[in-house]
């Protein structure tokens, strides 16, 4: 084979990869495993181009409290939207302290005092700071006796964003 054969062979190969490349079928990525990804596999029967987003959960609580939630949204409501409406509520949940209350809250409401026996968790003034914040973000809410708690509409949001920024 000449030269000029083989690099009309490999022109024409090329050009059936490009075909196969650009048809909607070849664009699209299967799904690895539709046993482990069964939620997405239900989002992809419901949803066309360009998509959505989903979270779902189900949480029973170490309080006894049972969260079963979802929340969902198209691809072009969410990245049309103004994000920065969501700034305090992210913003809340970036200190330390403020995620070290949370996750201790999620087991059982606690007051103000029973919050500041946390190990390091700093002074009764720190503590109603942080605890502010959260319940302006929505985050925390008060309950009968100057308990708090997360409202049970923010657990699965709420531990869905902790999973979500796991690497």
């Amino acid at each position: 084979m000449s030269d000029s054969d083989r690099l009309d062979a490999l022109e024409r190969r090329v050009a059936e990869l490009e075909k196969r490349l650009s048809e909607p079928a070849a664009r699209q990525t299967p799904t690895p495993d539709p046993d482990v990804f069964w939620a997405l596999e239900g989002l992809l029967a419901r949803v066309g181009d360009p998509g959505a987003a989903l979270i779902t959960g189900h949480v029973t609580l170490p309080d006894g409290r049972t969260a079963r939630w979802q929340q969902g949204a198209t691809t072009g409501e969410l990245l049309g939207a103004d994000w920065t409406e969501q700034v305090t509520a992210l913003a809340a949940l970036a200190h330390p302290a403020r995620i070290r209350l949370l996750q201790h809250v999620l087991h059982g409401p606690a007051t103000a005092a029973d919050l500041t026996r946390i190990e390091g968790m700093g002074t009764s003034g720190q503590v109603y700071h942080h605890l502010r914040q959260l319940v302006a973000a929505g985050w925390l809410q008060t309950v009968g006796g100057g308990r708090y708690e997360v409202p049970v509409a923010r657990v699965v949001p709420l531990l869905t964003t902790i999973l979500g920024v796991r690497r």
